[in-house]
């Protein structure tokens, strides 16, 4: 299912997030998550570690997948800081409608981070995994918004991430080489 220098982005399962924005918000998964996990983790071949992001939702996510594998956190793969949008109704969040792509990135809510920032952030993170895949594929589970960066970073663009929908549970693979990712193999794959 991998080749042997992919870097395997999983976004976690389904969040309990009751209609929030859960950015840096810790939430477990909701109840209709496991039964998506079984049938995903059937697919999926064994690894001895995998990443991911401290967010309780990501630990679990990788639990259920690979009960027996050790899980290394890297605070570099949290989601994105939403600042005092955190917590908030979906419904009672900014529309960002009129905005372009550009300034969507340099948004910043107060207290938070654009997605600029993530995207800064979270960079070296996948550059450093994706100079372990020269022993193998390595995976992480994180978020939309930290695949995202790493779309926007192989695009050569920050705004070129934006364009991609990322759903729960959803594989997104890079091929890698000389410890960067260099192409995009598959975008938000789920099983059928």
């Amino acid at each position: 299912m991998f080749s042997s220098t992919d870097l395997v982005l999983i976004r976690h399962a389904d969040a309990d997030t009751r209609g929030r924005l859960c950015g840096r918000t810790d939430v477990g998964l909701a109840d209709a998550a496991t039964k998506a996990m079984a049938a995903l983790a059937q697919l999926l071949p064994s690894f001895d570690e995998i990443w991911t992001s401290p967010a309780l939702r990501c630990r679990l996510t990788a639990s259920h997948l690979w009960p027996r594998a050790r899980l290394r956190e890297d605070e570099r793969l949290w989601e994105q800081d939403f600042g005092a949008w955190e917590g908030m109704a979906h419904e009672d969040t900014p529309d960002l409608g009129d905005l372009s792509r550009a300034e969507i990135v340099s948004l910043r809510p107060e207290g938070g981070e654009s997605f600029g920032d993530l995207c800064d952030r979270a960079s070296p993170a996948l550059c450093a995994l994706a100079e372990k895949t020269e022993s193998g594929p390595v995976v992480a589970i994180t978020h939309a918004g930290v695949v995202r960066a790493a779309l926007s970073m192989v695009l050569g663009e920050q705004t070129a991430g934006l364009a991609f929908e990322i759903l729960p549970l959803s594989i997104t693979r890079f091929r890698c080489a000389r410890g960067v990712p260099f192409s995009v193999a598959e975008v938000n794959w789920r099983p059928a």
